[in-house]
Formats: C-alpha cells, sequence, structure tokens
C-alpha cells in the first residue's frame, strides 16, 4: 500500500495535491462567512461562488490542451502561484475594507481559471512518477490523502474562520497554496509531447477523437453525467428540505460527512483490493449511490441514512481509482490530460441542470417520489454502462500506454 511513497517524484507530487485540496476545502468557509459578513446576502454569496464554476468548467478543455503540450509540473506550481495570489488578494481586500462584488467574482473567476488548468495535469501526471505496476496503489493512496485533507481542511475552516476572522483564514490559505507551489517545484518527472506545437483547435480535435474512439470511455461519462445531475440534486436541493423535517441540520451535517469517511475507508480498500476487471466493478458499484435517495425519500432516520451515504463513498472511491488507473494503462501518455478534461466536463456539465430541476419536480410530485425517481435513475444509468462491451473485457494491472 505505501509502496509509492518511496518514490520521491509521486511522495511530491501527492504532498502538493493534499495541500492543494486542503487549501481548496478550507478557501470557501472562509469565503462564505467573509461575503455573508460583509454583504448580508446569501445572493450575492451564490453569484461570487457560481462565478467561479463556471469559469472551472468553461476551461477545463483548455486545461487539458496545456497539460499534453507544456511541462505538468511547471503547469501545477504555476496555478498554485496563481491561487495562491489571489487568495492573498481576496483577503486584503476583507482586511482592508475595499472588498467588492465586482472584485470577488473576478477573483473567484481567477481561482476557477487555474483549478481547471490543474485538475488534468495533477491526474495525468501520476503514471509518471511511479512504476506501472504501482499505478492502482498510487491513484488510491492518493484518493485517501485528498479525502482527509477534505475532511479536514472543511473542519479547520470554520475554525480558523472562528478564530482570526474571514480574512485572516484566507491569508492563511494563500500560505498552504504557496506551500504546495513548493512541492510541485521539485516534480521532475519525465516530460510527454512537449516539443510538438501547440495548436488549441487541433489538439482538442486530437483529444476527442482519442476520447470518442473508445466507448467504454465515453459510455461511462454518459453515465456519470445522469448519476450525478440525479445525486447532486438530490441530496443538495431535496436533502436538506427532507432533513429540516426528519433528523434535524445537525444530523444532517454529520450525514453528509458521513459519505467522506466513506471515501477514506475506500481508499484504503481500493489500494488493497485489485479485481482484474476493476473498471467494471467500480461502475457496477456506482449503483449504491442510489440509496441514500431512497432513504432520503421513504426512511429518513440518522442509523439508515449514515450508513447509506457511508457505503455510498466507499463504492464511489473503488469506481474512482479503477477509472483513473483504466485510463492511465490505456490512454497514450500524451493525451491522458485532454481525455480527463473532457471526461471531467461531460460528467459535471449536467449537476446544475439537476440542481435546477429537482425543485421543479419535488413540488409537482412530491419529494418521496422525485427522490425515488432519481434513484431508479441512477440505477438505470450505470445498467446501460455495464452491458458496454468495452467495459465488461476491460482489465487493469498491464503496463501502462507510453
Amino acid at each position: 500500500m505505501w509502496e509509492p511513497l518511496r518514490h520521491p517524484m509521486y511522495r511530491r507530487l501527492v504532498i502538493g495535491r493534499v495541500t492543494t485540496f486542503l487549501g481548496n476545502a478550507v478557501a470557501p468557509v472562509a469565503l462564505a462567512f467573509a461575503v455573508l459578513d460583509l454583504m448580508k446576502s446569501v445572493a450575492l454569496l451564490g453569484l461570487i461562488v457560481g462565478a467561479r464554476s463556471l469559469a472551472n468548467v468553461a476551461l477545463l478543455l483548455l486545461g487539458g490542451v496545456l497539460a499534453d503540450r507544456l511541462p505538468r509540473g511547471v503547469i501545477l506550481q504555476g496555478a498554485s502561484l496563481a491561487a495562491a495570489l489571489s487568495q492573498a488578494a481576496t483577503a486584503a481586500a476583507v482586511l482592508l475594507g475595499f472588498a467588492s462584488v465586482p472584485l470577488l467574482v473576478v477573483l473567484s473567476v481567477v481561482n476557477g481559471a487555474v483549478a481547471a488548468v490543474s485538475l488534468p495535469a495533477a491526474s495525468a501526471l501520476t503514471p509518471q512518477t511511479v512504476p506501472p505496476g504501482l499505478l492502482r496503489q498510487a491513484n488510491g493512496l492518493a484518493r485517501v490523502g485528498i479525502n482527509t485533507a477534505m475532511i479536514a481542511g472543511a473542519s479547520l475552516g470554520g475554525m480558523v474562520t472562528a478564530l482570526i476572522g474571514s480574512g485572516w483564514a484566507m491569508l492563511a490559505t494563500a500560505g498552504v497554496f504557496a506551500l504546495a507551489s513548493f512541492f510541485y517545484a521539485r516534480v521532475r518527472a519525465p516530460e510527454v509531447d512537449v516539443d510538438a506545437p501547440t495548436r488549441p483547435l487541433a489538439d482538442l480535435k486530437a483529444g476527442w477523437k482519442e476520447f470518442a474512439s473508445r466507448p467504454w470511455v465515453w459510455s461511462v461519462v454518459a453515465g456519470m453525467l445522469v448519476v450525478n445531475a440525479a445525486y447532486v440534486g438530490g441530496l443538495q436541493v431535496l436533502g436538506p428540505s427532507v432533513a429540516d423535517g426528519t433528523v434535524g441540520r445537525l444530523a444532517w451535517g454529520f450525514i453528509l460527512g458521513a459519505q467522506t469517511a466513506g471515501a477514506l475507508l475506500g481508499g484504503l480498500v481500493a489500494t488493497r483490493w485489485q479485481p482484474r476487471r476493476a473498471l467494471l466493478v467500480g461502475t457496477a458499484l456506482v449503483a449504491v449511490c442510489s440509496v441514500p435517495l431512497f432513504a432520503l425519500a421513504h426512511w429518513p432516520a440518522l442509523v439508515p441514512l449514515l450508513l447509506a451515504m457511508l457505503l455510498c463513498g466507499v463504492a464511489v472511491e473503488q469506481f474512482g481509482v479503477a477509472w483513473d488507473v483504466s485510463l492511465q494503462e490505456n490512454v497514450p501518455a500524451d493525451r491522458l490530460a485532454r481525455v480527463y478534461s473532457y471526461d471531467a466536463v461531460g460528467s459535471f456539465i449536467a449537476i446544475p441542470l439537476g440542481e435546477i430541476a429537482i425543485g421543479p419536480l419535488a413540488l409537482e410530485f412530491g419529494a418521496p417520489a422525485t427522490l425515488t425517481g432519481a434513484g431508479v435513475l441512477i440505477v438505470v444509468a450505470i445498467a446501460a454502462v455495464v452491458v458496454t462491451p468495452g467495459i465488461r473485457t476491460l482489465t487493469i494491472g498491464r503496463k501502462a500506454v507510453p
């Protein structure tokens, strides 16, 4: 399990990634309280946070192109420095009293843009830092660290903001991103096709060809598009409403935390359990994400919901590790980041649609029926994916494609 940490390049990369996710977990908490303190408006907070999400989705494909054409360690170092500077600017605006909505929107767009650039680069760099036989352990261990950082960061963000104020908390976050940049600067992995001329449109087409030529890739992404829209819409929109009338808000916080705890446990399991048809098994296990929705609809009590969310977290990590290893072993290294970027766009683009649509559906049909329908949609989507021949026959554990 710990073997990948013996490799210095991997060790530096994973420390940088964990540090980055720690900063990304603290920053939204500090920003939310800063906006609410200064502007007293949830609507303005939504505008500022939404600007980051839009910039992130809009620039993911460009991030994939850059990560396949420029040194990935340099991209990660530059993105972390840009994040540190934008956090420092936000902190200065809050502490010195010149924060405004346009300024915070611009800084949020910068944060979303640098996150879009760094995501494909970090994922595609992992197979360059360990031998092919350690890919599964390397991805599993990285996800364990990332999930730990997300759990600790969310709690730490609330505590630090309460103790020293939101402005100082954001300044501390800038230091965290600067630390991540330090570790990324020391990742000197073998480069991929960096001497090839960069032609954004041609590179995007080449990435699309690589993505679309593999039915097992685009069918999984299409399935996750449906799963994410149904799951996030049901959990994030209807979940709090159901919780208000049943388990209460405090319990709902523990229920949400159970999924992250399950993801941490699932990452540990994935480093030890390595079925040959891991993508088939992992994809099938995503159907477990329907269980929390069914529980919300028909058994909204604390213990069932805690168990359902814990199981969901464990199941999703089996898919996540299997998906990373499958891509890294089967997609050429010089196009891997672009495939990751198409994956991210396809998987996440329908989430806002699910969040917007599920409220009116609940008003029309009732929350229990809507949550049940969302759960059934997840099961049907996964069933449609697992019958894809490429997924049923794909095995992992072979040498990665150069």
